[in-house]
């Protein structure tokens, strides 16, 4: 997954844009990679690890109407983490990852459903995932799935 998180690192940087995430399942797994990849701090402005629900509105700003009406685990809220985060860290794109690693099931969402959201500003993205596996498999393939959604708005970034 490291190479992967290269070529998003490469893909933003030949741009000159950045990137921040709020990561609920992943808990700071999506940074903590870009972070892995050297010159990160060129692309990564940051993010926030909002695992507890009341911390995806203090954080992130997603609204808590939102939260009430839609639950932590929803499209609605993944677009208003890559939102909230993407204005709050003044980053060109958002990142968004809620859903459920496991085992058990979270508000009528089963081990698995994820939640993906990317934002830029001007459009937002969300894309509904069932990731197979256990916990480590379901917030690995939640991490690379964000890094390929990133590079297929960005451009594969491989020509650059």
């Amino acid at each position: 997954m490291r190479d992967l998180a290269g070529r998003v690192h490469a893909a933003l940087l030949a741009r000159g844009e950045t990137v921040a995430a709020a990561e609920s399942l992943t808990a700071g797994l999506f940074c903590a990679t870009l972070a892995s990849v050297p010159g990160a701090s060129g692309t990564l402005r940051g993010g926030a690890v909002v695992y507890a629900t009341d911390l995806k509105a203090v954080l992130a700003g997603v609204p808590e109407d939102l939260l009430a009406a839609h639950g932590p685990v929803s499209p609605q809220t993944a677009a208003a983490l890559a939102e909230g985060i993407r204005d709050r860290c003044r980053a060109t794109w958002g990142v968004g990852l809620t859903g459920v690693a496991g085992p058990d099931p979270v508000d009528g969402h089963g081990p698995g459903r994820v939640y993906l959201g990317l934002s830029d500003g001007r459009r937002t993205d969300v894309v509904e995932l069932d990731l197979p596996g256990d916990r480590r498999a379901v917030r690995e393939g939640s991490v690379r799935s964000a890094f390929e959604l990133l590079l297929g708005r960005l451009g594969d970034g491989r020509e650059r």
